[in-house]
């Protein structure tokens, strides 16, 4: 199958989370993706360990397939040249170096298009190029603190609690291979660069967005809900005999089916209970009447029940019960691909098909600077060259 984006290169200054999932994505497109990282050290995220699979942090794995490594050290002319070379080859330059530090090396957005008056070229930020904090460093749970996520996450009357996956890193970096995919057509169509910014601080704000209608509309702070939300009733976890399942009533029709199914038909007829801002109001008398009866039953029985009914619910699965679930395995989205050091290498695939194909793994996550002398000839270096440029420790 043609992926879209295939015969596209990017140059990939980039590391941690946010920018390597932007890349990771447009390569699982069908980009060639070609990863800049510094010689004997590589990309931060290659030490972010515990766990470790095949020699590498799992969290370098989960974010850096289809794409080769070029180790390189900016910090020499020579390799300098070799990015200025590939940048001037690509379609899409994306960084997310240190407010200042790409305009240090010359290739900030005039710097770079100078090189490739139709690069695409994109800045993941974060917190953006203006305002009193634009100089700052940003990481993931520093957003979730200053955007808002962590005042509305976890228990009220708890400390508060960071959402458990990079939620803020891995959005900026959809946002940015979203930004790339509408530039690369606006750059097709007129011919001329186009520049992309995105910022972890704003993805944090999009994050909150309905919490900050809300408030803007209400005047109320938003508060944590635990497994709940603030504007639907019932809609959150409910205690069972051997565990969790969540429940979904979103509307007054899936409660009565909810009451129903429970054996208290009564309740959807209880005023305080009529209608969703009603029990919104009455949230804690119903949670405790439901409770009540979710507790005498197994988390399956009540998942039958309910599922018979029509009522959305789920069980609370673990990492390892979401991975082995029928589901997962009929969804094609763990994707296998062969690898020298790991023979049951697995990832999770991207969350798109095209005429019902997901797209491979065709690159496994790379060992640092595996690709560099591919590159470089690509780029026009002879072998002797990349003899001579290993040899003065500008590239490994």
């Amino acid at each position: 199958m043609a992926l879209p984006l295939e015969g596209i290169l990017i140059a990939d200054l980039t590391q941690n989370v946010a920018g390597p999932f932007c890349t990771q994505t447009l390569g699982d497109m069908g980009a060639e993706v070609v990863k800049v990282e510094r010689p004997g050290q590589g990309d931060d995220a290659r030490a972010w360990a515990p766990p470790w699979w095949g020699g590498e942090s799992a969290v370098f794995m989960a974010m850096n397939r289809n794409k080769k490594s070029l180790a390189l050290d900016l910090k020499k002319a020579g390799g300098l040249e070799v990015l200025r070379r590939l940048v001037a080859r690509a379609d899409v330059f994306v960084q997310s170096l240190r407010a200042g530090a790409v305009a240090e090396l010359g290739l900030d957005f005039a710097g770079a298009t100078r090189l490739n008056p139709r690069l695409v070229y994109c800045s993941i930020t974060a917190y953006g190029g203006r305002g009193p904090l634009a100089d700052l460093p940003g990481y993931d749970p520093l957003m979730q603190a200053y955007g808002g996520l962590m005042s509305v996450n976890g228990h009220p009357g708890q400390e508060p609690a960071r959402v458990g996956t990079s939620i803020v890193d891995m959005g900026t970096g959809m946002w940015a291979a979203l930004g790339i995919m509408a530039a690369l057509r606006q750059r097709d169509a007129t011919g001329r660069a186009v520049e992309v910014t995105t910022a972890l601080f704003e993805t944090a704000l999009m994050w909150v967005s309905y919490h900050a209608m809300g408030y803007l509309g209400s005047g109320e702070v938003p508060q944590p809900q635990g497994s709940g939300t603030a504007m639907i009733v019932p809609y959150q976890a409910f205690p069972t005999a051997d565990g969790y399942a969540m429940i979904a009533a979103g509307s007054d029709a899936l409660f009565a089916r909810l009451a129903t199914a429970l054996g208290a038909p009564e309740l959807a007829r209880d005023r305080r209970f009529a209608d969703n801002p009603s029990r919104v109001q009455h949230r804690g008398a119903l949670g405790e009447a439901l409770a009540a009866l979710t507790r005498g039953l197994k988390t399956a029985e009540l998942l039958d029940r309910l599922r018979a009914a029509g009522v959305p619910a789920a069980p609370i699965l673990g990492i390892d019960a979401v991975l082995e679930a029928p589901q997962t395995r009929a969804s094609g989205m763990l994707v296998s691909a062969p690898h020298p050091r790991i023979p049951d290498y697995r990832s999770v695939g991207l969350p798109l098909l095209w005429d019902n194909v997901r797209p491979e793994v065709r690159r496994v996550p790379p060992r640092l600077g595996e690709h560099t002398a591919d590159v470089l000839t690509s780029l026009g270096y002879t072998l002797d060259d990349v003899r001579g440029l290993r040899a003065q420790g500008v590239v490994q």
